[in-house]
């Protein structure tokens, strides 16, 4: 028994190693910059590398960038952050933050599913994150763990619906079908308190958008 556990490890590391191998392949393919590096430590190191210190950096609401410590490690060096988490903030202030980012010289968020053969796949409630992404500012970098990785845009979507969402409604007190119960009800799901308002699916990079994708060898965010 004992002879089969480095096995078991061996074969799960390559299974991993594929479906990464795979999915950068088809990001770069698709025009992204696409890299994969080992840790959360790693990540921090190597974005931080990417933004120059004088940079206006403009942050979606991520809970991946906030787990690496990326926007700590920013206004710590002193870049100017455009970041919607800070506590205090006003309706009308929250707004001009985000309208902010549109124009920031770096923009930092996740992506609520990546997919094997090269997309990006992101649901928002008001459409901020989303639209950065797309066009706007000069460099966009987006930060994926392990467990965002899926097989295609349908899988994606149900992704989606089924884990980021529900996990981000009870993050943010929302009363959805999804916050209440843990699963999608999307025929049931209403404003205010629903969070699909906008799903979009990046098939290749944007034309006028240097994008770069990072995936990390562990589980981060929703």
């Amino acid at each position: 028994m004992g002879a089969g556990i480095p096995a078991m490890y061996e074969a799960r590391h390559w299974y991993t190693e594929k479906i990464v191998e795979a999915t950068l392949k088809n990001l770069n393919r698709n025009g992204f910059i696409a890299l994969s590096v080992p840790s959360r430590e790693e990540a921090l190191r190597r974005v931080l590398e990417m933004i120059p210190v004088d940079a206006k950096v403009g942050v979606g609401g991520s809970v991946t960038i906030r787990e690496i410590g990326l926007v700590d490690a920013l206004v710590q060096r002193g870049n100017p952050v455009a970041d919607i988490w800070r506590s205090g903030l006003s309706k009308e202030q929250l707004k001009e933050i985000r309208r902010s980012q549109l124009t920031s010289d770096v923009f930092l968020s996740s992506s609520n599913a990546v997919t094997m053969d090269g997309k990006l796949l992101n649901a928002d409630g008001t459409g901020n994150r989303a639209a950065a992404m797309i066009f706007g500012p000069r460099k966009v970098i987006i930060v994926a763990g392990m467990n965002k990785i899926v097989k295609d845009a349908d899988e994606g979507l149900r992704r989606i619906r089924n884990v980021a969402a529900p996990m981000n409604a009870k993050r943010l007190g929302y009363r959805s079908p999804c916050g209440l119960t843990g699963m999608c009800a999307e025929d049931e799901c209403e404003p205010p308190e629903r969070l699909c308002h906008i799903i979009t699916i990046l098939e290749r990079r944007p034309n006028e958008t240097d994008t770069t994708v990072v995936l990390v060898g562990e589980r981060l965010g929703y």
